[in-house]
């Protein structure tokens, strides 16, 4: 390892020369801080390439209700996958024609809310699925999801394409042609299209190509079939984010050529999520304690951790670390960035560089949190969630308040 400076380039511009010390003031730390130029233009990035009607944000990845109305300025379609998504895209405002109702175990309440609110499109996932929806009925277009059958080249919790996964019909075993004839025939449900998600994270383009050209091959051989015309192909989102200086950074435009080599003149919807949000936002913490340990690492642990980051814990995800304050100088100091929960595996940044003198009370940054960190936070040892602040020209608003002491209780009985 080497003592290099932080590379700011894996930064949004607008974060770069952010004084962060007047935020954590006023807002406290740990705190989400989100580039709004960046968020809006890595949409744009999107609907250049697609159209904004093929464009669907994917709200697992990042969703509070700023960001629902970010994505309905943008003109993109919004993507959600359970019962609570929805219900914060309709109390946003969001348009329900412009939603694409994801999840592989929708109840009844969720597809009656789906079906009452209008929602523009479900994505059909079981053959139980199936009997319900015609049981209750879909205001909207119904997509069947195909499972491909296609590496994704990524950590096996975050793959979905394999004819293992949990998610949708096998290509392979001839459920989803199963499937998508069941729809075409169905007296009560209107047939979409297909639907295939190779994983998240990824960054191999010729996955994405390959998964195209097996969902392109299906759509011509299911037309055959039921002589039905399939309108639209939905290929997912899991475009890979630049989380380490070293990642590849790929861009839209050939991510976009990728899927169109596999999947020809067909109209593509794509649902893009980490790719949109993760760049954007980063997470400040504040330095408590600096541990050397005799004969082993130093720990420089910080006011949050697994609660507002699982990612680390749950796949060895990589994050840089910095302190901004100091961004440019030398790191010479190997430690371990850990967080403030009863776990050893707490640890946010395993393999960290920081400059020797990092001190208690210093802000220490982790860049290219905005995807998966507050959506997947928890209150574990009953921390509360972090402040979410967007920045836009340098100004900061808030967008999600900091939980508190009292919210902790309020569910109580």
């Amino acid at each position: 390892m080497n003592a290099r400076p932080f590379d700011p380039t894996i930064l949004p511009a607008g974060l770069r020369d952010l004084d962060l010390e007047p935020l954590a003031a006023t807002f406290g730390t740990p705190l989400f801080v989100y580039d709004e130029q960046h968020l809006r233009a890595r949409a744009r990035d999107y609907v250049q390439q697609f159209g904004a009607g093929n464009v669907a944000y994917a709200g697992k990845a990042f969703l509070c209700g700023a960001m629902v109305r970010l994505v309905e300025d943008e003109g993109l379609h919004l993507d959600v996958a359970t019962g609570g998504e929805l219900s914060v895209a309709l109390g946003a405002g969001f348009p329900p024609e412009r939603l694409v109702f994801h999840g592989n175990n929708k109840s009844d309440d969720e597809l009656t809310a789906a079906r009452d609110a209008g929602v523009g499109r479900v994505v059909a996932d079981s053959f139980d699925e199936l009997d319900r929806l015609e049981r209750i009925g879909c205001a909207g277009d119904v997509l069947v999801r195909v499972t491909p059958g296609v590496e994704a080249h990524t950590h096996e919790f975050i793959e979905t394409g394999t004819d293992t996964s949990k998610f949708g019909f096998t290509v392979s075993t001839g459920a989803a042609h199963d499937a998508v004839a069941r729809v075409v025939a169905s007296p009560t449900l209107r047939f979409g299209g297909v639907h295939a998600h190779i994983g998240s994270q990824v960054f191999r383009l010729d996955s994405y190509a390959e998964a195209a050209a097996v969902v392109g091959r299906f759509a011509d051989d299911c037309e055959r079939a039921t002589g039905a015309e399939i309108p639209l192909v939905n290929l997912g989102g899991g475009l890979g984010a630049r989380y380490l200086a070293s990642d590849p950074d790929p861009s839209v435009s050939e991510y976009a050529a990728a899927l169109r080599t596999g999947i020809g003149d067909r109209r593509i919807m794509v649902e893009p999520g980490r790719s949109i949000a993760a760049v954007a936002g980063i997470t400040v913490y504040r330095v408590g304690t600096v541990k050397p340990i005799p004969g082993g690492r130093t720990y420089v642990a910080v006011d949050g951790g697994m609660s507002d980051n699982p990612r680390p814990v749950l796949y060895g995800a990589g994050y840089e670390a910095y302190l901004p304050a100091r961004c440019a100088a030398d790191r010479s100091l190997h430690c371990s960035v850990a967080g403030k929960h009863c776990e050893q595996g707490d640890v946010i940044v395993p393999e960290a560089q920081l400059p020797a003198d990092v001190a208690v009370g210093d802000l220490l940054v982790t860049p290219v949190t905005g995807a998966y960190g507050y959506s997947m936070a928890s209150n574990y040892n009953k921390v509360p969630r972090p402040a979410v602040v967007f920045v836009r020209d340098g100004v900061a608003r808030l967008v999600v308040r900091r939980e508190t002491f009292a919210d902790l209780a309020r569910l109580d009985a």
